[in-house]
């Protein structure tokens, strides 16, 4: 019979943080993951945004498998040495939308709600526009067009 070995993973495991404050008590620390949290409640609260990390196929199931919820679709690193967040956030938006200004108002969305929560600024906020996507009553509404136009 065969004896698995555990694997220790703390000993590789680290996860990213930065220090963001000290007081007289101690640093305080905020986890990328919550960044990266708060990076796509920004994305999606804009108009025209379907979902966050839209991704090819492949991607898709490597972040699916490999990330949680709050960072699929989004990096978060610490920009060296000015300080600050570097994030880069991947999306997918409606069909008809103004692309360019979706995805400035996405940038300004997130500059604002990582300064208001962390105190700390974005020194860049690159935005990956993966695919455009159809609203369903949009969808319905141009397929009954459609079968109009074919009847008559």
């Amino acid at each position: 019979m065969a004896t698995k070995k555990k694997l220790d993973v703390s000993e590789d495991f680290s996860i990213p943080t930065l220090s963001d404050e000290s007081t007289d008590l101690g640093d305080i620390r905020i986890n990328h993951s919550v960044v990266a949290g708060i990076v796509r409640l920004a994305t999606k609260s804009v108009q025209g945004v379907v979902s966050v990390g839209g991704g090819g196929v492949v991607e898709g199931i490597t972040d699916f498998f490999s990330k949680k919820e709050s960072e699929r679709g989004v990096k978060v690193s610490e920009s060296q040495p000015a300080g600050g967040y570097e994030i880069e956030v991947r999306v997918v938006l409606e069909f008809g939308v103004d692309l360019a200004k979706t995805g400035f108002a996405i940038q300004e969305s997130i500059r604002d709600q990582i300064l208001a929560m962390t105190g700390n600024p974005a020194s860049k906020i690159d935005v990956i526009i993966d695919d455009i996507k159809m609203d369903v009553s949009e969808k319905d509404e141009l397929s009954d067009y459609v079968d109009e136009q074919s009847v008559g």
